[in-house]
């Protein structure tokens, strides 16, 4: 069971939605992950991400992906990287990340209603 939060709650998270523009692996994290630049459109701009993505991912396949991210977080140092964005993913049944997305096009900086 899940603990209930209010629709304000709710609105205080920015979500929003980006387009990768580009990616590379991450060797320095302590579990496997990569880091990417995600556009947000004009009203948000860029913003770096680590994500431990690996398994069903590679840097090349998430270029021009379209990413869901939480961009009202503060920045987060991992390791010698400083990520910006929460990018957001489902576990799958084996525990790895499978990102969110859209099925339909909208633009970069939509926001999550």
């Amino acid at each position: 069971m899940t603990d209930t939060i209010s629709y304000d709650d709710f609105a205080k998270v920015d979500i929003r939605l980006g387009t990768v523009i580009s990616a590379e692996p991450f060797p320095e994290a302590r579990k496997p992950a990569i880091k990417m630049v995600v556009d947000f459109g004009p009203e948000i701009g860029t913003r770096k991400s680590s994500a431990q993505v690996t398994v069903h991912y590679t840097p090349e396949t998430l270029v021009g992906r379209r990413v869901m991210g939480v961009v009202n977080f503060p920045p987060r140092q991992i390791g010698p990287f400083m990520s910006e964005v929460l990018v957001l993913g489902f576990m799958d049944e084996a525990g790895a990340v499978v990102l969110g997305g859209v099925e339909l096009p909208v633009p970069d900086g939509s926001r999550l209603c």
